[in-house]
Order: C-alpha cells, then sequence, then structure tokens
C-alpha cells in the first residue's frame, strides 16, 4: 500500500501528526507489529486451544500497543483502549507459568525444537 504523503521521508501517526520513518516510534511500532505477525505463526501451528487462545489474546494487546506507538497526543485521547498495569500484571503471569512448565533459562539455546517454539523465539528477538 502507498499514499505518496511519505514521499518527503515522513509517515502519519494517528491524530495527524508526522514523523520522519526512522524516528524511534516507527521502529517501535513497526517491532510490536513484526512480534505480533510472528506470534500469529506460533498460533496457528499451535497444538492446544489454550496455548492458541493466550497467543491470541497477547496479539490482542500488542495490536492496543502498537495503536498506542503509532499516535500523537491527540490520537491516543481518541483511542478506544489502551495498554493498562493489569494488561503488564498478565502478561508477566503468564511468562512465571511458562516458566514453571519450562525451567528457567541456565544459558544460551539454540532455538528450533519445533515450528511453535521457532516461532516464539523469533517473536522475542
Amino acid at each position: 500500500m502507498y499514499t505518496r504523503t511519505g514521499d518527503d521521508g515522513t509517515t502519519g501517526l494517528f491524530g495527524a501528526s508526522r514523523v520522519f520513518k526512522d524516528d524511534i516510534i516507527v521502529e517501535a511500532y513497526g517491532t510490536v507489529d513484526e512480534a505480533n505477525s510472528v506470534i500469529g505463526e506460533a498460533k496457528a501451528v499451535a497444538i492446544d486451544e489454550q496455548t492458541r487462545s493466550e497467543l491470541h489474546e497477547i496479539q490482542r494487546r500488542l495490536f492496543v500497543l502498537g495503536a498506542e506507538l503509532a499516535s500523537d497526543e491527540k490520537g491516543r485521547s481518541m483511542l478506544i483502549d489502551a495498554i493498562t498495569q493489569d494488561d503488564i500484571d498478565k502478561l508477566e503471569k503468564l511468562i512465571d507459568h511458562c516458566l514453571t512448565i519450562s525451567g528457567p533459562q541456565k544459558g544460551f539455546i539454540i532455538p528450533g525444537r519445533d515450528i511453535p517454539s521457532a516461532a516464539l523465539h523469533q517473536a522475542r528477538t
């Protein structure tokens, strides 16, 4: 997709502000979008419904985070959803739960045991 409005090296934020395409905020919401896409890949090949459900909820919240990052102050005031401390607490609880299953990481690992875990390793980068 293209609009030609960015031919001057800028991109629009939700709310009408423009920033340069190499701005750290553009990098941030691009990275969130990439992580969300790779989590979707892991979700698509996940074996159990609980994992798919948890990954879907993480994707929903990352979508909200991306919207917040891609908005200026005016745009954020128009958003109907926002990341809350409760979202952070739930994610940390899920991480803690996963660590009880896998055990703490004690060194470097080589990703790729299976497709879902390889995708999640990519998402964490």
